[in-house]
């Protein structure tokens, strides 16, 4: 049964809150096993997803969320889901979409596969009520994609299509993977830039047991990267996807992706906080460059109080960082609330 609460009769208002209810799909839309994936441990499940599964999710998200100022998307992930048997999708879009014509959610997002990906599924998809795409690119340099066996070559044409029907596209980016590295990455990143998606999320790669990855690192033949040169790497990027106007809307797996250190992750930039670092990681490059056109030797740098603790670091790393740096300098970090979330000023 549907809540009675009906959101197109509250008070319009922008909507700058995002909820996503997630709905995780099992790994059977996929045709292969990437490199680096163990579908089973990402997902932290395999059991079928009906609709009965979905409506239980939606209801549950939906008692929990505040409404005003909120957008909500019903998000199936953990698959490819146009990969899936048709019948199925509909099954499980045709719950959303109830959802979304009843004004209880303003959108639906899935995310798949590049190659999964043409005009006869974009516009069954539009049919019920899709609003945002999410294309696992990972790379776009096909030698890479090979290597790792995605089955695939690089998102462009899919990118392009899914804009053209009108869909929200967010294309999703993996840096560490076997055959790239940093100037690898970069270049993915400008390629994905020049698509002009809605949104991206970067996913540093993890080396997961019971994978093709795993293999390789025991037999030496794949190095992944470390913490801090994934966490400087993410940094930069984050910084072009600024620049571009691009969200990130997420760096790094969810704490709820069921993966933890000790069991499932054998090697690989593992880290709970990864994208606060990261964002820690730009915050501290572009205050450095603005410091460096400063004479004054007595430094106040204001800051939102949300933002305070990316401002100063893990461990305070950024502030330790800057007191070398600037050794001839006082520098003190102020909080105060004027000060937009994520910028900086400088006194």
């Amino acid at each position: 049964m549907l809540l009675k609460v009906r959101w197109k009769d509250l008070i319009k208002t922008m909507k700058n809150k995002h909820v996503n209810i997630p709905v995780f799909v099992p790994h059977k839309g996929c045709p292969n096993d990437c490199s680096f994936c163990n579908q089973r441990k990402i997902t932290g499940q395999m059991d079928s997803v009906t609709k009965k599964t979905v409506r239980s999710i939606i209801e549950s998200h939906l008692k929990t969320i505040e409404y005003e100022n909120t957008k909500i998307e019903v998000a199936f992930f953990g698959g490819s889901f146009t990969g899936i048997p048709k019948e199925e999708q509909k099954e499980l879009l045709e719950v959303a979409y109830e959802y979304l014509k009843n004004g209880l959610i303003d959108g639906i997002r899935l995310s798949t596969r590049p190659d999964y990906i043409n005009d006869d599924v974009l516009s069954f998809l539009k049919n019920y009520g899709v609003t945002a795409i999410e294309l696992g690119a990972q790379s776009m340099i096909d030698k890479v994609l090979k290597l790792n066996d995605r089955g695939h070559l690089s998102s462009d044409k899919a990118a392009i299509l899914i804009k053209n029907y009108g869909f929200e596209l967010g294309l999703q980016m993996m840096t560490g993977l076997f055959g790239d590295d940093k100037e690898g990455a970069i270049y993915s990143a400008k390629r994905i830039i020049a698509l002009k998606p809605d949104c991206v999320r970067i996913y540093p790669t993890l080396t997961i047991s019971g994978t093709k990855l795993h293999r390789l690192y025991e037999e030496g033949k794949y190095i992944p990267m470390s913490l801090d040169e994934t966490v400087e790497l993410c940094g930069e990027l984050l910084e072009m996807f600024e620049e571009a106007k691009i969200k990130v809307l997420r760096v790094g797996l969810l704490g709820t992706d069921n993966i933890n250190d000790e069991e499932d992750v054998i090697a690989g930039p593992f880290h709970q906080s990864i994208g606060e670092l990261a964002e820690s990681e730009k915050f501290f490059k572009k205050l450095v460059n603005d410091i460096e056109k400063i004479d004054a030797n007595d430094i106040k740098i204001c800051i939102n109080p949300r933002y305070i603790s990316i401002a100063v670091g893990n461990k305070k790393k950024n502030i330790k960082r800057l007191s070398e740096r600037f050794s001839d300098k006082k520098i003190k970090f102020l909080q105060k609330e004027n000060v937009n979330y994520g910028k900086f000023i400088i006194e």
